[in-house]
């Protein structure tokens, strides 16, 4: 297994850690001025013809879905402490205005996902589940992505977080429910421990309803929650078959993870907030979104990684199985 310090000198590795209160905020306000616009977009189309309307209201729950996936990659990034240099903003910002808004818990996915990180593709990955089964046929992909467009896996996903915040399911975002023991429980304790888990959510999504009520435009709040359960979980799911799908079960960061070509489009749905850089970040996990790009064209002008593939490349990858 190579070792960063073979690649880096100390000096790059300082840099490429260094960390920025400004561009956790630029990425944060980003993030929520796009949902603002893309509301405002949508109050403007319900006033048009049903021929402009239309494609406007697709248009705005494509982008509303991609923009459900970069909160969840900002508090992503702040349960890294990366987000920002300060880091109680890291906690704050985090939590509050990326992780609650999407029924996320930052400290929750923080002791989840670092545990992925130390055990990559092996058996006790707890992310294992989500690409595990790949390589699959065509008709297996297209049936998963079909569900992921038309809402299943987005009411399945509603339901996980009400079973986990009553702590009937061990809390996850992966794909397997493990059932936790309901003996001594009271009928009374169900209520109460989902509020105790999903209050912050709920106060949240109260003020994102409360303001769109205050605009005139209540069912904007409906807009949001639609785009949430799609198309929020194909985007998610293409992207985690990106990072991890059909590479190697091994402990070498750079085999068992993936980094793969994002445009535009790319950006605005499945790799938002430099998510596609995972092999960058898998192998230093403190680097800062914005040094991701940096980090992998020197990894490239060193040798050490190749031409990445792109997203469609990604999806004939997984869906490989019994093709000639």
């Amino acid at each position: 297994m190579r070792k960063i310090t073979t690649i880096f000198s100390r000096d790059e590795l300082r840099m490429l850690y260094e960390r920025s209160n400004w561009r956790g905020f630029a990425a944060v306000g980003f993030t929520w001025t796009v949902i603002v616009a893309t509301a405002a977009m949508l109050v403007w189309a319900a006033s048009q013809p049903t021929y402009v309307a239309v494609p406007m209201f697709a248009l705005g729950i494509v982008v509303l879905g991609g923009r459900h996936l970069a909160l969840a990659i900002l508090h992503h990034e702040a349960a890294h402490r990366s987000l920002f240099e300060t880091q109680w903003l890291n906690e704050l910002v985090g939590d509050w205005l990326c992780a609650r808004p999407i029924w996320n818990d930052l400290k929750k996915y923080r002791a989840h996902h670092f545990a992925h990180h130390r055990r990559t593709n092996q058996p006790d990955d707890p992310d294992l589940s989500l690409v595990e089964p790949f390589p699959t046929t065509r008709a297996s992909v297209a049936r998963k992505l079909a569900r992921d467009l038309f809402g299943l896996t987005g009411l399945k996903y509603l339901v996980g977080r009400i079973l986990m915040d009553t702590e009937l399911v061990k809390w996850t975002v992966a794909n397997d429910a493990v059932w936790l023991p309901r003996q001594g429980r009271r009928w009374w304790s169900y209520p109460v421990t989902f509020f105790r888990n999903a209050t912050g959510a709920l106060v949240v999504n109260a003020l994102l309803l409360g303001a769109c009520w205050a605009s005139g435009h209540t069912w904007l709040y409906a807009v949001w929650v639609l785009s949430y359960v799609t198309p929020f979980p194909l985007f998610l799911r293409i992207r985690s078959l990106a990072e991890h799908a059909c590479t190697e079960m091994t402990t070498d960061m750079f085999l068992n993870t993936r980094t793969t070509r994002a445009g535009l489009l790319a950006r605005a749905t499945v790799a938002p907030v430099r998510v596609n850089y995972h092999v960058e970040h898998h192998v230093l996990p403190g680097v800062p979104y914005f040094r991701l790009p940096l980090m992998h064209r020197m990894l490239r002008e060193r040798g050490v990684v190749g031409p990445p593939p792109g997203y469609f490349d990604v999806l004939r990858i997984v869906s490989s199985r019994g093709v000639q």
